[in-house]
């Protein structure tokens, strides 16, 4: 079989290092890839917005199966637009794909279905908008409704900052048309957990819990980022609480998606806020998330290719998803001063000696290959993964790893995993 993933950051190598594992795959492409997918697979130059490229690269070059890692090209409608032509593709349809393309269609959704979520309205007039959060209490959390890249959401912990941001979301329009509408929301207070499953329309199957860490610094400090490190499971979410969480945060979405002729395929990621009322979900995503998806497929003991084939064909069963027991931990390195202007092109070094510990592997994100070594091409470069039997080990033999690797202006969180430490 010849598969291609779409996509090029740290999640997408995560996937292809999986997915070469089957012995069944023949060719594997990725669009447009990175330096560590080069690796294991055919880079493409096909941007993942590139929905008629890949539709056409997928014709010719007889692909069995498109994984869709990023959110975009879901939105955009990639999955009905390959399955026009007989492809099937892991990732849900355009209008299940709106449970991320649009907040205010996760929102009265989850409204609609009972999922517990913060309370909320939704604007498309900066007026009535700004009259709103005026008598709003603070903190509060303005998101602009479309796809931001990861950066739309703003918790406002004065007045000025909550008219900051809708200034610059609806009349700036710093998000282009994702910020026309936004959704202004309670802040709710907790400790975050991410909760995935593999879906096929009907059957759902949970996978291990997670945390990821958002903030550029130590202590949760700083600007929020694409995610700085993850670890899996969470002890905030415990395995005996999966088939809860499943029933509360999940099943609810999927039923009520299949009930209306939409039936969502892929995976779904719940995004929840631990409070002291209970789960609360503050989003979705119909992918798997970026780091999570590194220490997701680092204890992913079943073949990945089947299960996806068994999502898309609505065969899915608990039966074939089975992980290890030992906990992951990945620590990210960014190119210092990401999230916002950083510099490109540093040589890396020192990544096999990083492998060379035990249970690590190092998944390349924001790279290319320059002679056959990687070059930094993006603010986040690396995500330093390792299994360990606890969640000490694990985190000690990824911070150990990253010591082993080299580029200038590197910078990593030094706490990632703490939260998970105190509560073990």
């Amino acid at each position: 079989m010849n598969i291609l993933i779409v996509g090029g950051g740290g999640r997408e190598h995560a996937l292809a290092w999986k997915i070469r594992q089957n012995p069944d795959v023949d060719k594997l492409f990725i669009a447009p890839g990175n330096g560590g997918t080069a690796l294991l697979g055919t880079n493409i130059p096909l941007q993942d917005d590139d929905i008629e490229g890949i539709v056409t690269f997928a014709k010719d070059n007889g692909i069995g199966l498109v994984v869709a890692g990023p959110e975009l090209p879901l939105v955009l409608g990639l999955q009905e637009a390959v399955s026009k032509f007989g492809v099937p593709c892991f990732g849900p349809c355009t209008f299940a794909a709106q449970l991320e393309g649009s907040k205010a269609f996760a929102k009265n959704m989850m409204q609609e279905t009972g999922v517990p979520t913060a309370a909320f309205r939704v604007f498309d007039s900066h007026e009535r908008a700004l009259s709103y959060v005026r008598t709003h209490p603070l903190p509060m959390v303005i998101k602009a409704d479309g796809l931001a890249a990861g950066k739309g959401v703003v918790i406002a912990q004065t007045m000025h900052e909550a008219e900051e941001a809708l200034h610059d979301m609806m009349v700036k329009q710093v998000f282009g048309a994702a910020g026309l509408t936004v959704v202004v929301e309670e802040a709710l207070i907790g400790e975050e957990a991410s909760f995935m499953a593999f879906c096929d329309g009907s059957t759902i199957v949970s996978m291990p819990s997670l945390q990821d860490h958002k903030r550029i610094g130590d202590n949760d400090t700083g600007l929020n980022t694409g995610g700085m490190g993850a670890y899996s499971p969470a002890p905030i979410l415990p395995e005996e609480q999966y088939h809860a969480m499943a029933d509360l945060a999940i099943r609810p979405i999927t039923e009520h998606l299949a009930a209306i002729g939409q039936p969502f395929k892929g995976v779904l990621y719940a995004g929840l806020m631990m409070t002291v009322n209970g789960p609360m979900v503050l989003e979705y995503n119909v992918r798997f998330g970026d780091p999570e998806c590194q220490p997701l497929m680092a204890r992913l003991k079943s073949d990945l290719v089947e299960i996806m084939l068994a999502c898309v064909k609505g065969t899915l069963s608990p039966e074939r998803v089975e992980f290890l027991q030992e906990t992951s931990c990945c620590v990210v390195m960014a190119a210092h001063g990401y999230p916002q202007a950083y510099p490109k092109g540093m040589a890396i070094s020192g990544i096999e000696e990083a492998e060379g510990i035990e249970s690590v592997k190092v998944f390349q994100a924001g790279t290319r290959l320059q002679d056959g070594k990687p070059v930094s091409t993006g603010g986040r470069v690396l995500g330093v993964t390792a299994l360990g039997t606890d969640l000490q080990q694990a985190r000690e033999r990824a911070y150990l790893a990253t010591k082993k690797i080299h580029f200038d202006n590197s910078y990593y969180r030094k706490d990632i995993a703490n939260k998970g430490l105190r509560r073990s």
